[in-house]
């Protein structure tokens, strides 16, 4: 295993970004055995938009890499919840997370800050060599033809550049997806589109048992958008407040996203403390690219894992875990290719996940294209959020936290409708 990133490096698996998805791979990878580089362009602690909320599925993927002090909130930086406080219309409703076989039966939060570099230190304990202050400029052709990628190009912050030569390489490079552009796979326009805002502020109530959601998101005007809003109680005594606007509302392009939050935020400061003195970050936002908006999920070699690929939850704007099974797979497959000396046999990544997922984010996208309409949302909000049986399903529904060989009926009613719908 290289220690050093010289002109020219090779290993088994190069991982181009250390987010999540990346920093998973990587570790499941090296704990395989396999000689694997990862390329991060920042160095840690670094920033990125998000609402810090882990879900059971995370939950799930940190006790995979064996973190349990951080999935039981054991550490500094990390707390755990027992659910969902969901707003809409009049009513509040608290929604605990469920208790399942397959998944665990509490969420955490920690910022990405703490939560990507755990990740990523614990991809190096497995043995894979990080390089931080490095980011992937391009594919590395086999051959000189364009038939196959055989590893990367890189720049570092000091302007040296080289290449790692690998037979597979590992996408995880974000949303704005540089590595798959450079293959010519493009954004799919009929997939979902989100922009999420979100900043910080000291709060008593930083130490809520619960996470907030909120349906009925308005402008300054009082108008409900297609879009939801978060509070996310955080270890370190301060809140992540955000919001996040679909594609398919009319003011996607228009709104200010700055404003919105600054607007929403401040009207509930009486109840969360959100005021202005107590805002401890800039208000940044970012794109969500969701239902697999770049596909193929595998090409020439080069496998797409998160953001880089789409993997985002249509329902509700999540992706962390995605990117992380995925990166699980991604590892389970790629062994299997290196044990058959088939390249063929990486196909089957793109395969598994439109056949796990594919379904259940059509159903997404026909949520997105309907909550993309205030009347619908307004319907929604006043006459089906009072109802709590109805409000478990909709919550089980939109966090996709089913069993796959279930005893419940909502879990019975969610699997058979993902089922049934075309994969995405």
């Amino acid at each position: 295993m290289a220690a050093t990133l010289g002109a020219v490096t090779d290993a088994d698996v190069v991982v181009a970004g250390a987010g999540p998805g990346g920093a998973a791979a990587a570790a499941h990878l090296a704990a395989r055995g396999h000689d694997v580089v990862l390329l991060e362009k920042d160095r840690f602690p670094r920033d990125k938009v998000c609402g810090d909320g882990l879900t059971p599925r995370v939950v799930g993927e940190l006790l995979e890499l064996g973190m349990v002090d951080e999935a039981h909130g054991r550490v500094d930086g990390w707390a755990t919840q027992k659910g969902l406080r969901i707003h809409g219309g009049s009513t509040a409703m608290e929604l605990p997370w469920p208790q399942l076989d397959d998944w665990p039966s509490w969420g955490a939060t920690a910022t990405r800050k703490v939560f990507d570099e755990a990740v990523a230190r614990r991809a190096q304990s497995f043995g894979a060599v990080l390089h931080e202050g490095v980011a992937v400029t391009g594919p590395r052709w086999r051959d000189g033809s364009e038939s196959r990628v055989a590893g990367v190009t890189w720049r570092d912050e000091d302007g040296r550049e080289g290449e790692v030569r690998a037979p597979v390489v590992i996408a995880a490079d974000g949303a704005s997806g540089g590595l798959s552009k450079r293959l010519g796979v493009t954004r799919r326009t009929d997939r979902p589109m989100a922009v999420a805002a979100r900043t910080y502020y000291r709060s008593p109530r930083a130490d809520d048992e619960w996470i907030s959601s909120f349906l009925d998101l308005t402008d300054a005007d009082g108008d409900l958008l297609s879009g939801y809003g978060w509070v996310f109680p955080l270890d370190d005594g301060t809140i992540n407040v955000g919001l996040g606007l679909l594609s398919t509302s009319k003011d996607f392009r228009a709104v200010s996203y700055r404003r919105l939050l600054q607007s929403w935020a401040g009207g509930m400061a009486d109840e969360w403390h959100t005021t202005e003195d107590n805002r401890t970050d800039a208000i940044r936002s970012g794109p969500i690219p969701m239902g697999f908006n770049r596909t193929p999920l595998h090409q020439r070699g080069v496998l797409l894992v998160g953001d880089s690929g789409g993997m985002v939850n249509p329902f509700n704007g999540e992706g962390i875990s995605y990117a992380m099974e995925a990166a699980r797979l991604a590892a389970e497959v790629v062994d299997g290719a290196f044990t058959s000396k088939r390249t063929a046999d990486l196909d089957a990544y793109d395969r598994e996940l439109r056949q796990r997922w594919g379904g259940y984010y059509t159903l997404g996208k026909v949520f997105a294209e309907l909550v993309g309409h205030p009347a619908v949302m307004h319907v929604c909000t006043t006459y089906g959020m009072p109802v709590r049986p109805l409000m478990e399903l909709v919550f089980k529904l939109m966090a996709h936290l089913t069993d796959r060989h279930p005893s419940d009926t909502k879990d019975v009613v969610i699997n058979t409708l993902s089922r049934l719908a075309p994969a995405a």
